[in-house]
């Protein structure tokens, strides 16, 4: 439900395969590293022991 991309009657509709890819690689990667979820308080990835601290946007991207 978070990926618009998904749908086509939206403007974020993926037209290339590549660029579908990249824009559901990117929501996961901020989904799991950067994002506190409400029911673990943590990211998934604190959770799982791959990351010590939530990452923000610029060291995701980077």
């Amino acid at each position: 439900m978070n990926i618009r991309r998904f749908t086509r009657l939206t403007n974020a509709f993926s037209k290339k395969l590549d660029n579908h890819k990249a824009a559901c690689v990117l929501h996961f990667a901020y989904y799991n590293f950067c994002r506190i979820h409400k029911s673990l308080c943590v990211s998934p990835a604190m959770e799982a022991d791959i990351a010590d601290h939530p990452w923000t946007l610029a060291e995701l991207l980077a």
